[in-house]
């Protein structure tokens, strides 16, 4: 007599083939949680509020849609109206596929749908033809979601991905592109339209289908009022709300920065201050529009005390030549202004004070000969004179007691990448002195804010999260003396603010020009506050006669203005005269000619000595109107114009230049037949 199975052994056994197959289908086909997660970035200022959205890489706006940052009403309608047994099947709703069932073999055609908002989850991240077949794959993977993802998480997904017109996915993006605010307050009229949406997204699009989406509106509306959770009046009034007439715009203030600092993060909250950056952005604006066209600025403000960048103008204008490079972060030659650095180490060792005499002549490093910006030279000055009007040789001089490559050595080791116009290996040279080194806006800001920090450099911080890493590069009392030199630099012609002559905070800052004019710097800062601006063309061009002093410290001085503490500028109808001290020098020193060629304490190589030998050409500057040179106390004669000598020996000698006035100047030179070694 056979055995025979009862029906709880086949039960039992169907059961656990079924079990073993959901579990196989979820290990081999899992649903695609990736596309769930796949949205565009939002950056934040400090205080969450946005700056900037950067769309996917299709062009579609999708932005996550917390559930905490929605408008609690808009939920409960949503739920009401597109599937009320939300929280309580597990992906499929029975009932309601069996209420469909019964009105298709009714009527014939299809009445209502079954679809819960799981299944429509499945159907907006894997699109399918709407087929019975399609219909079966997605009840499937409705369950395999609701054992993947919570409830939170699968309606936070669809309010993420919900079509909602064109390119626009989410109700995050369409309240932010319909109404211009997040969707955490919403009027009943708007909390309407954005569950009419996505039933037909391209048919109710109310900035290209006012009548469909107000159809669509006043559907969901009367299906709101028949569930009880709208009045007629409340009805009655969010018809009659005019519907938006077209998408506004996404933010992008600080857009090609919020773009570097995005990285993989859904949302980053940066240091940037939204309303200082606006702000920024608008006194930028302004200034970059009177410049010619292939002209572009840069800007990095920094708050010292925390080292938070708290506005940013990575390209003044992106439809500009280069426009759409962060030129706060190209290497570009400073100019002069790292001359407060060389000081301030030379300050540290003890070489130099603030009070110190320096020799400001035409002199001749090696094969080196740096020449002040105007050619003028002003004999003895002290350090202090040197650095507020910039004077090249005694800086150079400087550097060359504290040596390049030192100095090189400790502006990398505070993190500062510094590229040489030179070749790869080449030694740092004393033209570090004078912006022959390439840096960037950032790492410039970082120095001078070392200088406001009594000395002590930190990286500067981003992101909401990030550390300062604090190295020192002066002592305290030598950040204080450059403070107090740079306090007392010229101040430019215009507008300035007014603190510099009342009792805010005056601003130290140092100006600087590349060679060649392709680059204007104004680093400035007060004990708050350091800005460095940067002006020129992202190509590198020249721009002739436009120095650090004219093209870039009047937008310093108006960027200051904006800051705390600041109040109405005044005018200044030219520039603030220079310190006694220098000021008598030059008056002194203009009354006399100043010997440009030969320098003094120079030599002179010619491989051929006499009259069919090398002629030199020798040059000087003078407010007198003739200039006659002697050699020896033997007049020079003048040949096509231009006074040329041709020694006969060699050996030393003593060359003097004498205007109309009987005011002379020196100069010893040695000539020689052989290269130095």
């Amino acid at each position: 007599m056979k055995k025979r199975i009862s029906y709880s052994v086949k039960f039992k056994v169907f059961l656990g083939v079924l079990i073993c197959m959901l579990i196989g289908f979820n290990l081999f086909f899992p649903p695609n949680l990736k596309a769930i997660n796949k949205t565009s970035s939002i950056v934040l200022d400090k205080d969450g509020k946005w700056l900037s959205a950067y769309s996917l890489e299709d062009g579609t706006w999708r932005i996550g849609a917390p559930l905490t940052e929605i408008d609690p009403r808009f939920l409960e309608r949503l739920i009401a109206f597109e599937d009320k047994r939300f929280y309580r099947h597990s992906g499929v709703d029975g009932l309601a596929i069996l209420r469909a069932g019964r009105s298709w073999i009714s009527s014939g055609e299809v009445v209502s749908g079954a679809s819960t908002l799981t299944m429509q989850l499945v159907r907006l991240i894997e699109p399918r033809p709407r087929t019975v077949r399609s219909k079966i794959i997605e009840c499937f993977r409705a369950l395999q979601l609701e054992l993947f993802l919570s409830k939170t998480e699968i309606l936070e997904a669809y309010l993420t991905h919900a079509p909602y017109g064109g390119n626009l996915q989410g109700i995050y993006a369409a309240s932010q592109a319909y109404f211009g605010k997040p969707p955490n307050h919403l009027m009943d009229a708007e909390i309407a339209l954005l569950i009419a949406l996505p039933q037909s997204p391209e048919v109710r699009r109310p900035d290209l289908r006012q009548k469909g989406a107000r159809r669509g509106r006043a559907h969901v509306l009367n299906r709101l009022q028949t569930f009880g959770l709208m009045t007629d009046q409340q009805v009655k009034e969010a018809n009659e709300t005019p519907l938006p007439k077209g998408r506004l715009d996404f933010p992008e203030m600080a857009w090609i920065t919020g773009f570097g600092l995005k990285g993989l993060e859904t949302v980053t909250q940066s240091t940037l201050d939204k309303a200082l950056q606006e702000k920024v952005e608008t006194i930028t604006q302004t200034f970059v529009s009177a410049l010619d066209y292939n002209v572009n600025t840069a800007i990095t403000l920094v708050e010292n005390k925390t080292m938070a960048v708290r506005a940013h103008i990575a390209s003044a204008d992106r439809d500009r030549p280069g426009g759409w490079i962060d030129m706060t972060r190209r290497k570009r030659s400073p100019g002069s202004t790292l001359k407060p650095f060389v000081y301030g180490i030379a300050m540290d060792d003890g070489l130099i004070s603030s009070a110190s005499i320096l020799h400001d002549s035409p002199t001749r490093f090696g094969s080196y000969q740096p020449e002040n910006f105007n050619r003028r030279y002003h004999g003895n000055v002290r350090v202090f004179e040197a650095l507020r009007h910039s004077l090249n040789v005694p800086a150079v001089a400087v550097l060359d007691q504290i040596g390049g490559q030192r100095f090189e050595d400790i502006l990398v080791s505070m993190g500062i990448d510094l590229k040489r116009s030179g070749r790869g290996g080449e030694r740092a040279g004393l033209a570090l002195a004078l912006g022959g080194t390439g840096i960037t806006v950032n790492d410039l800001a970082m120095l001078y804010a070392g200088i406001a920090n009594a000395g002590k450099v930190s990286d500067l911080r981003w992101r909401r999260d990030d550390e300062m890493n604090t190295r020192r590069l002066f002592l305290q009392r030598t950040a204080d003396d450059m403070t107090d030199i740079l306090k007392q630099s010229p101040t430019p012609s215009g507008r300035v603010p007014s603190w510099l002559s009342k009792n805010a905070p005056p601003i130290a800052y140092k100006t600087g020009t590349s060679y060649g004019f392709r680059d204007a710097w104004a680093a400035g800062y007060t004990k708050d506050w350091t800005v460095i601006v940067w002006v020129g063309r992202a190509d590198g061009g020249p721009r002739p006669g436009q120095t650090g002093r004219i093209a870039a410290a009047p937008l310093l001085f108006d960027l200051f203005s904006l800051l705390p503490g600041a109040v109405d500028r005044p005018v200044f109808n030219k520039d603030k005269e220079a310190p006694k001290g220098l000021k008598s020098l030059k008056s002194n020193l203009l009354n006399r000619p100043q010997i440009i060629f030969p320098p003094h304490q120079s030599e002179l190589y010619t491989s051929k000595l006499g009259p069919d030998g090398r002629g030199f050409v020798f040059s000087a500057q003078s407010d007198s109107k003739s200039v006659r040179f002697f050699v020896d106390g033997k007049p020079v004669n003048i040949e096509n114009g231009q006074f040329i000598w041709r020694p006969q020996t060699v050996g030393f000698y003593n060359v003097t230049a004498i205007d109309e006035r009987g005011n002379s100047a020196q100069s010893e030179i040695e000539v020689v037949t052989h290269i130095p070694s």
